[in-house]
């Protein structure tokens, strides 16, 4: 499945959903889903800066696969990032550079959060790009 069509599976499974709360409590439970990450990697380098809350993001390469693992101290804030490990996960560095992002904001999420949170999502999806390049062959 591509990166689009993941993006297009998650806005349709939102879309299921008649109310912001409902909405919320769904990436509240994509982020209960999120395995945690190892204590040992809740390190200040694996911090995403510049969110509200402590975001931790880890990325490594299997073969051509870029594999990503986060964590978070909130329950939102980890549905977010779940959201972005769920899309880029197990991807090639190239389609993780050229994926169009602009899909979180059909989800509607950035219109009900504080502005604070709602541009964690914007650092989320540019560290992910960043591990992408990173690790890139290239």
């Amino acid at each position: 499945m591509s990166i689009a069509d993941k993006q297009q599976q998650l806005l349709d499974e939102l879309d299921l959903f008649q109310d912001w709360t409902e909405r919320y409590e769904y990436v509240i439970g994509l982020g209960k889903k999120l395995p945690a990450m190892e204590q040992a990697l809740l390190t200040e380098d694996r911090l995403i800066k510049g969110c509200q809350s402590q975001v931790w993001l880890e990325a490594s390469k299997e073969g051509d696969q870029i594999r990503f693992i986060a964590d978070s101290d909130s329950l939102i804030t980890k549905g977010m990032v779940a959201i972005f490990v769920r899309i880029l996960d197990n991807e090639s560095a190239d389609d993780i550079l050229t994926a169009d992002m602009s899909f979180i904001d059909k989800t509607g999420l950035k219109e009900h959060l504080a502005p604070t949170r709602a541009n964690a999502l914007n650092l989320m999806a540019n560290q992910m790009k960043r591990h992408a390049l990173l690790l890139s062959p290239s």
